[in-house]
């Protein structure tokens, strides 16, 4: 359960991150409160994955996999630039994820 709540949490980040940048730094409400929300139920999503999976690994996948998806909807969604460096850092963040997860006993 721990897992599924980390994984939820790490989407929810990826939504607040985009609802962030569409919030024009706060001045449209909509994307704002959907920041907020979403920000809110992801860091409490995390919190209840800590109370299980240690913060050495709680807190870096989540970290990575909202990097990865906030690198992927910025692709897609806002047409940011893809780079060979980009796509190299991205695949580096991926295998440290994948080791974090093969070094944990949860």
């Amino acid at each position: 359960m721990a897992w599924i709540a980390l994984l939820i949490a790490s989407f929810l980040e990826v939504v607040w991150s985009l609802a962030m940048k569409q919030s024009d730094g706060f001045t449209r409400l909509g994307p704002s409160v959907l920041t907020i929300v979403t920000m809110i139920s992801s860091f409490a999503l995390l919190a209840i994955s800590m109370k299980t999976l240690p913060l050495g690994t709680a807190y870096p996948i989540w970290t990575g996999i909202g990097a990865i998806g906030a690198f992927v909807v910025g692709i897609l969604m806002l047409g940011e630039t893809l780079s060979v460096t980009r796509i190299l850092a991205v695949i580096l963040i991926a295998s440290g994820l994948v080791l974090m997860k093969m070094g944990s006993s949860h």
